[in-house]
């Protein structure tokens, strides 16, 4: 039977709402996307400046074409372990909705971007429940790519507000 009958009509409107063009990245062995609509651009990786008194994922700041960008190590973020800097580490450059309104470019270090995906509503499954230990509110979805599956991440619950504050009151 078609899978997408057999899920509830809320569970279908949220993945019609989900489906769409994703640039998909690996931090080690794991594929994430984001939606192509949150990504300013990708760069090399380039030499960051340190900030004190950060969060350890965050990696501190670039000057990219005049602009201060606030950088955050994905891999840290998620708690995994530190990976060594290669050709194919970059940053990828986002915006991020702030509560109050407005958004701010951060950059995020990645291992590397694998490509850009359409997602369809039908290969798109709602993110298992994990328990407390895990922080849900960071994915949006789960989208099911030939063999594989790519977690789809709601990149501003990733940064999160609190980080958001600290790192703007900090490069300022």
């Amino acid at each position: 039977m078609n899978e997408l009958l057999e899920k509830s009509p809320a569970a279908c409107g949220a993945a019609a709402q989900l489906a769409g063009k994703y640039l998909t990245f690996a931090l080690g062995s794991e594929s994430y996307g984001i939606a192509v609509r949150k990504i300013r651009e990708i760069i090399r990786m380039i030499e960051v400046t340190a900030v004190p008194q950060m969060p350890a994922y965050v990696r501190g700041v670039v000057n990219l074409r005049g602009k201060i960008i606030p950088v955050i190590d994905l891999r840290l973020r998620f708690q995994m372990s530190v990976a060594e800097t290669n050709e194919r580490t970059c940053i990828v450059v986002v915006q991020v909705a702030r509560k109050g309104g407005g958004v701010l470019q951060m950059g995020l270090v990645v291992d590397q971007v694998e490509e850009v995906l359409n997602i369809h509503a039908a290969d798109l499954e709602e993110p298992p429940k994990f328990g407390a230990a895990v922080h849900e509110a960071y994915i949006l979805g789960m989208a099911k790519i030939k063999e594989g599956v790519k977690t789809l991440l709601d990149i501003d619950q990733v940064i999160g507000e609190e980080t958001l504050g600290e790192v703007a009151a900090r490069a300022a």
